[in-house]
């Protein structure tokens, strides 16, 4: 039996993702085939939020003590949204954990975050692949200023060790 652990691949091609690559200060991809198939890209989504890995929880909070102090948000954690409201009742501008919704549709969900120092923007894709579910969770961020060079050094070692430990929770076993 194949091993299911998040790959690090590349944006899907003809994703809405795709064209926000472009001029990235930093891009990456992971993906894995889907333990619930039938759950659309936003169900994936909330299944992700809601089931990230304590430890995640944890550098969040830290994170957010240690930005107040700069005059940064506070983004909150992953799982800060309500779990009884269903999936219909989203929209876009909503907060789903972390994350604005910026685009949804079956396939595909775009979110992020925008601010002085950095735009921050998310995808979790979900293509059809024979009787397989491919999902790709891709994160791509344009850095405004030196603030958010500097916001990125200790950013980008965490987001390699986060984004394939809160895709574990959508895999297939």
């Amino acid at each position: 039996m194949a091993s299911n652990r998040p790959q690090a691949t590349q944006p899907p091609l003809g994703s809405l993702i795709a064209g926000h690559t472009e001029g990235a200060y930093f891009h990456d991809a992971w993906s894995v085939r889907a333990g619930e198939p039938r759950l659309s890209a936003l169900g994936q989504l909330l299944k992700l939020m809601s089931q990230a890995p304590r430890w995640v929880e944890v550098s969040m909070a830290l994170r957010n003590r240690v930005v107040a102090r700069l005059g940064l948000k506070n983004l909150g954690g992953f799982g800060d949204f309500d779990r009884a409201k269903a999936e219909s009742e989203y929209r876009p501008g909503d907060r789903v954990g972390i994350f604005t919704l910026f685009q949804i549709t079956p396939d595909e969900v775009l979110m992020g975050d925008k601010d002085k120092h950095l735009d921050v923007t998310l995808s979790l894709h979900r293509r059809q692949e024979g009787p397989d579910v491919r999902l790709t969770v891709t994160t791509v961020v344009h850095v405004n200023n030196g603030l958010g060079r500097i916001y990125m050094l200790p950013v980008t070692p965490m987001h390699k060790l986060i984004a394939p430990a809160t895709m574990r929770t959508l895999a297939l076993p």
